[in-house]
């Protein structure tokens, strides 16, 4: 039996098309230890070459999805100050993990299962579809406890989701927000009861597995755009990704199953 911090810090399943992903430094609630970075960073590569999967669940182990850094291990050492080295930590790893779960050809669902704190909730937003238990919640103590800012995309995310009085103020104020007001505020799609979790997590992702395999890469690009663009410029991108995604046998399919009175069954890429 392994000691507590000699275990995998990523569990990794299977359920049919959809990967399960879970963090599991479990007795330190889930930081963001380089060990588990880099974990998560080669499974979502290899789930990436591999291609046989068509939707990702992100959860945590224990009591906590994620607190993000381990404050406890971030005392000073000899050469580069601790800022310099957080900063070139974040640029080559942490910075790419969230660029990775960004650009997964799939939908990712994180299964919020307890504390997403700190950079956890930057992880937490990065996938595509947040599901949050009744137990969970979002803390942001980087300004009002350590006096730096929120990281890993948080501020990113956060406006584009919840506005910026409500970003601002959660940035400032570093009060938690439960599950339940989470999702009354959009920044989750739905809170759901701790034992169903799972469950629900499980389902949303089947539903994505059996989307068009170009169905993620899509959205997200197309509201990207959409938060840079005039509405005459989103209109003018739309109309040109429909030019070339009418085109596809997906849509062929979807015609189809309509005029049939059925689902439509999209082929794997």
């Amino acid at each position: 039996m392994r000691e507590p911090d000699q275990q995998e810090p990523l569990l990794y399943e299977r359920d049919g098309d959809v990967a399960i992903l879970s963090l599991n430094i479990p007795q330190r609630l889930n930081p963001i230890a380089a060990s588990l970075q880099e974990a998560l960073r080669a499974r979502l590569a290899q789930l990436r070459d591999e291609g046989e999967v068509r939707a990702l669940v992100l959860t945590g182990v224990g009591k906590a999805f994620c607190v993000g850094a381990d404050l406890g291990s971030m005392g000073a050492t000899e050469g580069a100050s601790l800022g310099q080295r957080t900063a070139e930590a974040m640029e080559t790893l942490s910075n790419r993990l969230i660029e990775d779960l960004r650009s997964m050809p799939f939908p990712v669902v994180s299964a919020i299962n307890g504390a997403a704190a700190g950079a956890g909730v930057g992880i937490a937003l990065a996938a595509d579809v947040v599901l949050a238990a009744r137990s969970a919640y979002f803390y942001l103590p980087f300004m009002p406890r350590l006096g730096i800012v929120p990281d890993l995309g948080t501020t990113w995310f956060l406006e584009r989701l919840v506005g910026r009085a409500r970003a601002v103020g959660m940035s400032l104020l570093g009060e938690r927000l439960s599950g339940e007001q989470a999702a009354q505020w959009g920044l989750v799609w739905a809170c759901v009861d701790d034992a169903e979790l799972r469950t629900q997590a499980l389902a949303l992702a089947q539903r994505l597995a059996r989307l068009p395999a170009h169905a993620a890469k899509e959205i997200r690009a197309a509201y990207e755009s959409a938060a840079s663009q005039t509405l005459v410029g989103q209109m003018r991108y739309e109309a040109e990704r429909q030019r070339e995604l009418l085109d596809r046998p997906e849509f062929a399919e979807g015609v189809k199953a309509f005029l049939e009175k059925r689902e439509p069954v999209f082929r794997k890429p």
